[in-house]
């Protein structure tokens, strides 16, 4: 081999070691690239499983407490319907006593008021159906009041003192309209015991 033919050779083999070193070097640089790829491909996979499991987390506890809330406002709104069921049913069962025991409780809230002066109103239905001894009961309690002979049209029941321009309302509606609260805590009371 001539000395050429030497250099040339020489060339070749410097050429195609540099070659295989790069060659070599980019083949680790790609398996490093691929590795480190993979491994950020599994970390954002691992993240998003998490963020997919977190919100599907929050989803289920968000309607677990909306499920929640609605069986609440539910009891709530049964609760609600039972009250004033039973406060309708204590006015109606105060509005049909009979006229003994009705008058019996018109003859406590009068005296219950002390009406000295005055004229006492009843419904139209409430003066056809006086007891004649009315007058009679209420001076022994101390109410003094006249009982008016025309009827004051916007009760059903009880009746309303007038004395000057103060006006007392004391149909059985106003009364439980009043002590609404306190009704509707006995009624809560008995209806739902734990």
């Amino acid at each position: 081999m001539s000395s050429g033919e030497k250099i040339l050779a020489r060339i070749r083999q410097e050429t195609d070691d540099k070659i295989a070193g790069i060659t070599a070097d980019a083949d680790k640089v790609y398996t490093e690239a691929v590795k480190k790829a993979e491994k950020q491909a599994q970390d954002i996979k691992h993240e998003g499983e998490h963020k997919i499991q977190l919100q599907s987390d929050n989803m289920l506890k968000a309607l677990k407490s909306k499920k929640e809330l609605e069986r609440q406002k539910a009891i709530l709104r049964t609760k609600r319907q039972k009250i004033n069921e039973a406060i309708d049913h204590i006015y109606k069962y105060m509005t049909g006593l009979d006229d003994k025991a009705y008058f019996d409780i018109i003859v406590r809230l009068a005296s219950s008021v002390k009406a000295e002066k005055g004229v006492i109103y009843f419904c139209e239905k409430d003066l056809k159906r006086l007891p004649a001894d009315l007058k009679e009961r209420l001076s022994k309690c101390g109410v003094s009041a006249e009982i008016s002979k025309e009827p004051f049209e916007s009760i059903e029941s009880g009746f309303v003192l007038k004395n000057g321009d103060i006006e007392e309302n004391l149909s059985f509606i106003s009364i439980i309209n009043e002590k609404r609260e306190e009704i509707e805590d006995i009624i809560s009371k008995e209806l739902f015991k734990d």
